[in-house]
């Protein structure tokens, strides 16, 4: 139980009414800031706006998947209203307060290093990134099925990178009896790609590699797919980019070329709201629990 924490969850999509739901369940206090346009009412959480916070009362805080932006805009689709994190706000919080958040980009591990704040990128954690592949899974066929006019089955499907994401999308294509190709650099993932009954390629010849792809997806958040791999394309190719923004592609030269790509970060949040918010809810709730424990020397 979090009976006595007082959480503040700010901004986010509906993946974070499952966080909120899972978090008031357990006897956390919350306070929401920019849910305002939330019809639900959750028993334990309180709607509030940012500077109505009494923050030295905080235990804990909850961003949304994206973090911040760079000017520490928070994205919400619950409000309309603009609400902002900084180094001041997080200053307000008493030191052992942490802030959690599924990716931590620059302005926000700047701030929470300069408020000396722990930061929490639940994303890194193989549980949530495993987990949340799942649903990642889904959408990916879901848009290679609407952006195209043929079979997944048969098809040539080159998949960029190893990594938990790129393992689960390879063996979904490959047991809907795709051709499956896929790119990485470290030899044991070559070894794995190989193990897994797929045809491996090194990143370095991906240029080589996708001259026959019907569908090329990328979850290297790198400048991966260039204009030059681009070019080697077939024009029907589809690239569905996984990557978090700004994605691994060149979208201008794709869009001038007419190679169809759809930067497609966050996936579990529109695809299965509900299941992804359930992963994260479980993760958070562990993570406070211990937390609590931890400060009460338990």
């Amino acid at each position: 139980m979090l009976t006595g924490l007082q959480i503040a969850v700010i901004g986010g999509d509906a993946r974070q009414l499952e966080v909120i739901r899972k978090l008031t369940e357990l006897d956390a206090k919350l306070s929401l800031i920019g849910f305002e346009q939330l019809d639900h009412a959750f028993s334990g959480a309180v709607k509030e706006k940012i500077d109505e916070v009494d923050f030295s009362c905080i235990d804990s805080i909850i961003l949304p998947v994206p973090g911040a932006g760079p000017e520490g805009q928070i994205d919400t689709i619950f409000s309309n209203e603009k609400v902002t994190i900084d180094e001041e706000i997080l200053k307000k919080t008493p030191s052992h307060c942490k802030i959690y958040t599924g990716i931590n980009p620059p302005y926000l591990t700047n701030i929470a290093s300069l408020a000396n704040r722990e930061l929490v990128q639940l994303f890194d954690r193989d549980d949530v990134a495993i987990y949340n592949s799942i649903p990642t899974v889904e959408g990916a066929i879901m848009m290679a099925i609407q952006h195209t006019d043929f079979t997944i089955h048969g098809s040539n499907i080159s998949v960029l990178g190893l990594g938990r994401t790129g393992m689960s999308i390879a063996r979904a294509f490959h047991a809907l009896g795709a051709k499956v190709k896929v790119g990485a650099r470290k030899s044991e993932h070559i070894a794995r790609i190989t193990e897994m009954g797929l045809t491996p390629f090194h990143l370095k010849d991906i240029q080589s590699a996708v001259v026959d792809s019907d569908i090329c997806i990328n979850t290297i958040p790198h400048p991966i797919v260039s204009a030059a791999v681009i070019n080697k394309m077939p024009v029907h190719t589809l690239i569905i980019d996984l990557a978090s923004k700004p994605g691994g592609t060149d979208f201008r030269y794709a869009e001038k070329r007419g190679v169809k790509a759809l930067l497609a970060p966050g996936l579990p949040g529109i695809v299965a709201p509900k299941t992804a918010g359930r992963i994260l809810a479980n993760v958070l709730a562990q993570l406070i629990t211990e937390d609590m424990r931890n400060q009460k020397g338990e």
